[in-house]
């Protein structure tokens, strides 16, 4: 007979608590591998992101002319003094105007782009390409371009070549104030540089969308083209289009480049950012002031984005 060895009863077998040794060792050195990778992208976000937002915070409350270590307290008299202040108002209105402009603008843009590479059977990676490459283009670049090529005041710029050709005098783009011309140089240098971007969410929206769908409502007599993109293709791109409006409204309220380096300081068109660039980091070096009205700016990109959510219905159940 041959004798068999039980384990005497609460003891584990060897080999199980070296499986589960095993396992846990794995699962600390996966820890430790997760935390070696993201440490540096974390201490980056700590380092210069949070920690300024913090001390800008701190700094809105302090008389901060000239200094990043104030010691006088002011209280709320940064806020109040920014929300008085005929300049820093006259910015918000600009870019409103600004985010009234660009923001369907690209909207249409990029949806009629993402349309008409859907469509295309032909070379599709290439146009895609095509359109979306712009995205990668600085900001200040394409407005040194836009400035100095395109809408150049004098005649030598191609536009106001293209307008001698038919007898049109020149036009000082960037300096003519009526009609404000300076506007369709700045939509169209962020038109150009952002409507790729948003063609890539579209055209991904309307990839996904089931193609029968459409062999059905043309069964039920809808007729191809705005009747079938108006009933079946638009509702069904609703939470896109949800996410690309709040998207460009952001990036319209932090629109600095473009502005800068076409326009500079000037008044007539100036977005809070250059406004509150020129307070902070110009003569007078206020950083209480300026650190004051970049929250009031965080403050209404926020409450506008939510009240844009909420309208457009954006996280409901159906999205």
């Amino acid at each position: 007979m041959s004798e068999q060895t039980t384990a005497a009863p609460g003891v584990r077998p060897a080999t199980g608590r070296l499986r589960s040794a095993n396992s846990t060792r794995a699962i600390h050195g996966q820890r430790r591998a997760f935390w070696l990778f993201i440490a540096p992208f974390l201490i980056g976000l700590v380092v210069f992101v949070y920690f300024p937002i913090a001390w800008s915070a701190f700094l809105s409350f302090f008389d901060a002319q000239g200094t990043v270590t104030p010691t006088k307290f002011v209280g709320l008299g940064n806020y109040t003094t920014m929300l008085t202040d005929k300049a820093f108002v006259s910015s918000l209105v600009t870019f409103s105007a600004f985010a009234l402009l660009i923001v369907p603008t690209t909207f249409v843009m990029s949806l009629f782009l993402a349309m008409l590479v859907n469509r295309v059977r032909v070379a599709r990676a290439f146009f895609r390409s095509v359109f979306f490459l712009p995205t990668a283009c600085s900001y200040v670049v394409a407005s040194l371009i836009w400035k100095l090529s395109i809408f150049n005041g004098v005649r030598f710029g191609m536009a106001n070549t293209l307008l001698g050709w038919i007898g049109v005098e020149p036009i000082s783009w960037l300096a003519s104030l009526d009609p404000p011309w300076y506007w369709l140089v700045i939509v169209t240098a962020r038109l150009w540089l952002q409507a790729g971007f948003y063609m890539i969410l579209f055209l991904a929206a309307l990839q996904n969308i089931n193609p029968e769908l459409y062999e059905a409502a043309y069964v039920d007599g809808a007729k191809p083209g705005w009747q079938v993109f108006r009933h079946i293709t638009l509702p069904l791109l609703r939470p896109t289009s949800i996410s690309v409006l709040l998207l460009c409204l952001i990036a319209a309220y932090q629109a600095f480049d473009e502005f800068y380096n076409l326009l500079g300081a000037v008044e007539y068109a100036r977005p809070p950012l250059v406004y509150l660039y020129h307070l902070a980091l110009g003569s007078q070096q206020n950083f209480g002031l300026g650190s004051a009205g970049s929250l009031i700016l965080a403050a209404i990109i926020a409450v506008v984005t939510v009240l844009q959510g909420k309208i457009l219905g954006f996280g409901k159940p159906g999205d």
